[in-house]
């Protein structure tokens, strides 16, 4: 197939649309990108659209990136021909330009995250803010011939007159993620532990940071706390008294699957909120891919997702990841036995050509379609 991916997505900061690349060129298909990075990223485009003070900035900026979206995007369409447009993530604009641009084309959009959920997530009431970025969604999903999600519980989310637009394609790992490790045990007598991420309620980082402060006593035990976000304060407060914690505002997008390989285990989410209970977060995905044990809070689609290849804890339970976090610490024969497992299960279904799987499938079955 050719594939035309299209939109102001960035890959380094949102590494979903890198897979599905990654996944189609591996399949054998012909990928061509357009990409104008809008410079934004989820927590920036979300607080734009629940402050409208910040909304002209917002518009100068994707009017910028549109016009040469628009210009090189009609000069890539007419010399690739291509069977289907992608819109990369985070693409609720992006794909009704591109609705606008390639009429006669099919639209596939990454919808990975719905807007209204995300800020219901991050603590906006119901009115009339989370009443417009529900039309947005709505608006981005009819925009699409193909809607992309992660897992069976965001296809529900989709309404039902456009319900058989919708085909879950996993988040999965980027190459980098598995050429990274396992790495060797720099000490066999302590566990290291890492977790990433943007300290959203999604992810449940108090929960985690409590959960270190039960572990303060244990010297077995080394912790990485990677990222900054709104939840970080309350955690390092929450964590303050284990010394065995180091705190990292950052890490390059290049180096951070490296670095994550370096530890035993990688925490995934422990949030108790509605969508906590609906996605496989991709620091899952790429833990695993790196080698790392995976311990996560015991959802369905996480089940689904990682099998016999996780430990699962109960979400927004301090104690119990504590609980989990020693049993490792107990058992290295356990640990080494859970890393091979999570490294197996991302080799079989989380690699970038195994994930595009129903995607490349979907695509060819629709009328019209080319496939070589």
């Amino acid at each position: 197939m050719r594939i035309l991916a299209f939109g102001t997505y960035d890959v380094r900061s949102h590494p979903r649309i890198g897979v599905l690349l990654e996944g189609l060129r591996a399949a054998g298909d012909d990928v061509v990108e357009v990409n104008v990075p809008l410079g934004i990223d989820t927590a920036g485009r979300v607080a734009m659209l629940r402050q409208p003070w910040r909304l002209p900035l917002l518009a100068y900026r994707l009017a910028r990136c549109w016009a040469l979206l628009a210009l090189r995007g009609r000069r890539a369409f007419r010399a690739h021909r291509p069977d289907a447009v992608l819109v990369g993530y985070l693409g609720h604009f992006d794909v009704v330009l591109a609705r606008l641009l390639f009429r006669r084309a099919t639209i596939v959009l990454d919808h990975l995250i719905f807007a209204a959920d995300t800020a219901a997530d991050r603590g906006e009431a119901p009115g009339a803010k989370l009443r417009l970025l529900g039309a947005l969604d709505r608006r981005a999903l009819r925009s699409a011939d193909v809607v992309v999600v992660d897992s069976d519980e965001h296809a529900a989310m989709v309404p039902a007159d456009l319900a058989d637009r919708a085909v879950v394609v996993p988040v999965g790992a980027p190459a980098a993620w598995f050429a990274a490790g396992p790495a060797p045990r720099p000490d066999p007598d302590v566990l290291s532990v890492v977790f990433f991420g943007l300290f959203t309620p999604l992810q449940g980082t108090p929960t985690i940071g409590r959960a270190l402060g039960l572990l303060a006593a244990d010297p077995r035990i080394r912790v990485t706390m990677i990222g900054t976000g709104q939840d970080r304060p309350e955690a390092q407060r929450l964590a303050a008294a284990n010394t065995a914690v180091t705190w990292r505002d950052w890490v390059p997008a290049e180096d951070l699957p490296a670095v994550v390989a370096a530890h035993d285990v990688c925490l995934g989410i422990v949030g108790a909120g509605p969508k906590a209970r609906r996605v496989v977060p991709n620091k899952v995905y790429q833990g695993a891919a790196a080698g790392c044990a995976v311990v996560t809070s015991d959802t369905r689609p996480q089940r689904a997702a990682l099998g016999d290849a996780a430990v699962f804890v109960p979400a927004a339970d301090p104690p119990a990841l504590a609980a989990a976090l020693r049993e490792l610490a107990d058992d290295p024969p356990a640990l080494r036995k859970l890393r091979d497992a999570a490294r197996d299960r991302a080799r079989e279904q989380f690699a970038p050509a195994a994930v595009v799987g129903t995607l490349r499938a979907r695509l060819t079955s629709i009328p019209g379609s080319t496939h070589r």
